[in-house]
């Protein structure tokens, strides 16, 4: 049987090593499902209510940018307001260990005890790892307040979301600049595949089959354009 991967020295030792990491996966993902989605959304909204061509492209390129910048920036302060929990209270554990180094210790102490040691081998473990300052932190931001010591750069994350809501919406823009008689049909095609492509890219970080992963985020996305596409249907026949 084929497992996820290797066990060998080197693979455990790279896999640690990339786990110190951040990753901006779900930036990527989060930026391309919702570009995707908001923009096939005002295309299928327009087409609905029966509007041009150059309707369509005035409004999907404003929402590019538009929407686009503004999840963006709304990434990056949610980033940068996780990066500020982390620095505060690192800054808050590092005081409290040079001023009650005692107390810490019997933090890092009952800690340990949750994970099952006791005895010599406790103390042992509390002794090593309350020598090694950045490593003492580093458990206390993980187990005493559930906190990752690594966290996202904020300016990479605002430009992965903003490239990858770019990217994938403009798909569903793209047959509007195509000399085709009937654009809107060849857009939902390749919406669908961003769509279902999205959700077969993100199986990879998560344990489920890639075809059911681009099946889920394919439902997602159609619902979203189909209620648009309805309703525009809607106010056009209102109009």
């Amino acid at each position: 049987m084929d497992l996820e991967h290797g066990h060998s020295p080197k693979d455990i030792a790279a896999r640690l090593s990339d786990a110190g990491r951040p990753s901006y996966i779900k930036d990527m993902v989060l930026g391309g499902i919702d570009g995707a989605v908001t923009t096939f959304a005002i295309v299928a909204g327009v087409a609905g209510a029966a509007l041009s061509a150059k309707i369509v492209l005035i409004l999907g390129v404003a929402n590019l940018v538009a929407d686009g910048f503004s999840m963006a920036a709304g990434n990056y302060s949610g980033t940068k307001a996780e990066q500020d929990r982390v620095h505060l209270i690192r800054q808050l554990e590092e005081r409290h260990i040079a001023l009650h180094p005692e107390g810490e210790r019997e933090e890092v102490r009952q800690i340990l005890a949750l994970k099952g040691l006791s005895g010599k081998g406790l103390e042992d473990a509390v002794e090593t790892i309350t020598s090694d300052r950045e490593q003492w932190v580093r458990l206390m931001l993980t187990d005493e307040h559930g906190l990752a010591p690594v966290t996202s750069n904020p300016v990479h994350a605002a430009i992965t979301t903003f490239l990858a809501f770019a990217v994938c919406g403009a798909v569903p823009l793209l047959p509007y600049l195509l000399p085709v008689d009937d654009p809107f049909p060849v857009s939902i095609l390749g919406t669908g595949i961003i769509f279902f492509a999205i959700g077969a890219a993100k199986s990879r970080f998560v344990p489920a089959p890639w075809w059911r992963e681009g099946l889920e985020t394919f439902a997602i996305g159609s619902a979203a354009a189909g209620c648009a596409y309805f309703i525009g249907k809607l106010l056009a026949g209102l109009a």
